[in-house]
Formats: C-alpha cells, sequence, structure tokens
C-alpha cells in the first residue's frame, strides 16, 4: 500500500500542476529563441510521460504471482493498457503542437486551409485519440485491479489516504472541465465514474476502486453543477 499510495500521489501532484500550466499564465513563454514551443506545451508532454512511468509502476504493482497471470483476461487488459498509452502519447504529438500553431498564427485569421487542419488536429483529432488512450489505460487499471485483489485488508488510514489523493484528482478534472463548454471529455469521465463505481458495488474495497469512484464522482457531479451554473 506504501507504493500504491506514493504512485497516486504523485498523480495527484500531476493534476494539480496540469491545472495550473493550462489555467494560467505562467508558462506562456518560449522554451527556446525559434519559439518552436512555449513551456505550457513542453510541460504537458514531460507530465504525461512522467504520468505514464507512475501508470505503469502502478500496474506492476498491482500484479502477483497467482494462476491470474497467466490468464486471457490479464493478457488482454495488458494489450488494451498498452495501445492506451501509445494512443495517450501520439495525442499529445498532435495536440500540444497543433494548440501552439492555432493559438500563434491561426486566431487572427482561422479560414485559411492551413490553419483549418491546424484546429481541425488540435480540437477535434488530437482529442479522439486522447480519449481514446485515457479510456484505456485508466479502464485497464481498473479490470487489473479486479484480476488481482489486494490481499490484505484495508486500514482505516489507507483509506483515508486514498480518498486523500482522490480529491486532488478529482479538484484536477473539476478544474479542466467544470468551466468550459461540455464536450467529449466529460462523458468519458462519465463512463470511467460508472465502470470504477460498478466494480466497487461487486468486489468491494479495493485500493484503485475506491480511488477511482470518489476522485470520479467528485470531478464529474463537480463539473455537473459548475455548468448547472455558469
Amino acid at each position: 500500500m506504501k507504493r500504491i499510495h506514493l504512485l497516486l500521489g504523485i498523480q495527484s501532484l500531476l493534476a494539480i500542476f496540469v491545472s495550473f500550466n493550462r489555467l494560467t499564465d505562467w508558462f506562456t513563454g518560449y522554451v527556446l529563441p525559434n519559439q518552436f514551443l512555449r513551456w505550457v506545451d513542453l510541460n504537458n508532454v514531460i507530465v504525461a510521460l512522467i504520468s505514464m512511468i507512475a501508470v505503469y509502476l502502478l500496474k506492476k504493482t498491482l500484479e502477483y504471482n497467482s494462476p491470474a497471470r497467466e490468464g486471457g483476461a490479464h493478457t488482454a487488459w495488458n494489450l488494451v493498457f498498452m495501445i492506451g498509452v501509445f494512443l495517450t502519447a501520439v495525442s499529445y504529438g498532435f495536440h500540444e503542437l497543433g494548440n501552439y500553431l492555432h493559438f500563434r498564427f491561426c486566431e487572427p485569421d482561422p479560414g485559411s486551409d492551413l490553419c483549418r487542419i491546424v484546429i481541425f488536429n488540435d480540437d477535434e483529432f488530437s482529442h479522439w485519440v486522447f480519449f481514446a488512450g485515457f479510456s484505456m489505460v485508466n479502464a485497464a487499471i481498473l479490470f487489473i485491479q479486479n484480476i488481482f485483489p489486494h490481499q490484505e485488508k484495508l486500514s482505516n488510514v489507507d483509506v483515508g489516504l486514498l480518498l486523500l489523493n482522490s480529491l486532488f484528482l478529482g479538484a484536477g478534472i473539476f478544474a479542466n472541465l467544470g468551466f468550459e463548454t461540455i464536450g467529449l471529455d466529460l462523458y468519458i469521465v462519465a463512463f470511467l465514474t460508472i465502470i470504477a463505481a460498478y466494480l466497487l458495488w461487486k468486489r468491494g474495497r479495493q485500493p484503485l476502486f475506491i480511488y477511482y469512484t470518489a476522485a470520479y464522482w467528485l470531478g464529474f457531479v463537480g463539473s455537473l453543477i459548475a455548468q448547472a451554473v455558469r
């Protein structure tokens, strides 16, 4: 559990940093004199890399020697996880460059053929690829927890730490989804919220079920309330 708390804590810190990176103007300067990217764009790529490393280590922490390790379900969810990581990486490659070019060169005149392509990659295609990857990675983690249930009873301290970590992730979801036009992102969060809550109800108090259910419900419900009062 110590390693699980640590890795979830890293994800919580990343969620907070992403919110500041995205919603403030602290990182709008250019990375190099040739102005190939802003710090906000490069930071997002670095955060994505750290997040994928942390979630991979989390997956390895959940897995232990049992007949399930060689089973078909484990192999299938490992493949889902790998494809999800690949799609997430591809989406950042499209989105961060597209977003930079969009706001630097296409805001004054978005009607050119080049800008229509850049804006589509920024606002549409990269989002579709990201949400596919995001859904696959997080669903895989939840179902791997289902295949490898935690073998020790969770203490009240463990549950409290899981809920504390979930608050940060939920707040990050709220900060990024609560104040924008509802798109595919909120439906993806709702989808993962339902999966986490179902597994918690079906299999009981497993670390990842508690964490994801609390975080996604907080982020989802908070975003709906914020959208309703806008």
